[in-house]
């Protein structure tokens, strides 16, 4: 092959790369707000699916809006935040867990010896979300994350309005193995976790991933659950996680202030 017939091949190679590099960012950049749409719409169903709102058929955005206020909620001292104190970071429209934990205004390093979900960061401020029903907070739904075998587990707590039991959970972006660790997505396997305690008459975290299968005469059935078969690490993490989201560490004060506030009000 001659020098220039090299040349010449060299040339259309790289044109039709730079003709598919284009394309291929054309297409990106045309697809972003969809993806972003989609990526919004997933979470919010991931919501209603926790607090037991989504059915087939439902128009998800409509439900949200109909029965979901959001707050957000300083973690160390269970305030929540006035809308003065919003800005381009803790909004409910924007508001993003990785980069608010990243940040070093609005995110904190853990302890290693209290990181049990082993998250490394978390917000300062998370934003949460209060079911409403008849004008009255129904349930509460607390974001949650934390490391499962191969990867950082992001999903949704749902408690009822009792401050004690589990109404539902939910996990929307994870990485972990098909068939074993991401049975967390299993809609029979989430199902389990309503009607369990979250915390006992002291309000002391007792709810427990266990490793195998819950005994039904247990005393202490009422607040475990079903390990997922195969998978300990996985299942472990999902238990870190709750513990440590449900512990002071995480909503743990906000909850206490709640209950406080209710024993106030039936006084």
């Amino acid at each position: 092959m001659s020098a220039d017939s090299t040349m010449q091949t060299i040339k259309i190679a790289v044109g039709v790369c730079f003709v598919c590099s284009i394309l291929v960012c054309t297409a990106a950049v045309g697809l972003e707000s969809k993806q972003t749409a989609n990526k919004t719409l997933d979470k919010i169903e991931n919501i209603l699916k926790a607090g037991d709102l989504y059915k087939a058929g439902i128009d998800p955005m409509q439900v949200y809006q109909d029965r979901i206020k959001s707050e957000f909620i300083d973690l160390k001292s269970g305030k929540v935040l006035t809308k003065d104190q919003y800005n381009e970071m803790i909004n409910p429209k924007d508001f993003d867990i990785k980069k608010a934990a990243m940040s070093d205004e609005y995110g904190v390093a853990i302890d290693p010896g209290n990181d049990f979900a082993g998250i490394k960061r978390r917000p300062k401020y998370m934003q949460i979300y209060e079911v409403m029903k008849n004008d009255k907070i129904d349930e509460y739904i607390f974001p949650v994350y934390g490391k499962g075998l191969w990867s950082t587990m992001y999903g949704f707590l749902a408690i009822s309005n009792d401050l004690e039991t589990i109404e539902g959970i939910t996990f929307y972006e994870h990485g972990e193995t098909p068939g074993l660790g991401g049975e967390i997505d299993n809609p029979k396997w989430q199902a389990i976790w309503k009607g369990k305690r979250a915390f006992n008459d002291q309000g002391q975290v007792i709810i427990e991933v266990i490793k195998g299968k819950v005994d039904p005469s247990s005393p202490a059935a009422d607040h475990q659950i079903d390990g997922l078969s195969g998978s300990t690490l996985t299942t472990r993490g999902v238990d870190n996680t709750v513990k440590y989201w449900l512990s002071d560490q995480g909503y743990g004060t906000y909850i206490e202030k709640l209950r406080k506030d209710k024993a106030n009000e039936d006084v």
